[in-house]
């Protein structure tokens, strides 16, 4: 499955263009490398996608064509998140 669309039926980002816009900007690695919005998810990949001030790290656990809301979180495991970029005052 492409990466924006999977992206967008797990719900890790709710647009498939803004999941576009994301990994052509290169904010987005599979295990360790740049990804394109094009480029294949397979399970046990594992995505860091940077939103933000956030970096978000997660292993894809099920790939699905559609799902319902409450079922998107099955699709993948959050390993890592955290803040990036401290505010200075």
């Amino acid at each position: 499955m492409r990466l924006d669309k999977f992206l967008k039926v797990s719900r890790l980002i709710k647009r498939r263009t803004m999941a576009k816009e994301v990994s052509d900007q290169g904010r987005i690695l599979i295990n360790g490398k740049e990804a394109k919005a094009s480029t294949n998810v397979k399970v046990g990949d594992e995505l860091t996608i940077r939103l933000g001030q956030r970096m978000v790290t997660a292993r894809v656990d099920l790939i699905q064509d559609t799902t319902r809301k409450d079922a998107a979180a099955e699709m993948y495991t959050i390993i890592k998140e955290e803040r990036i970029g401290s505010p200075e005052f």
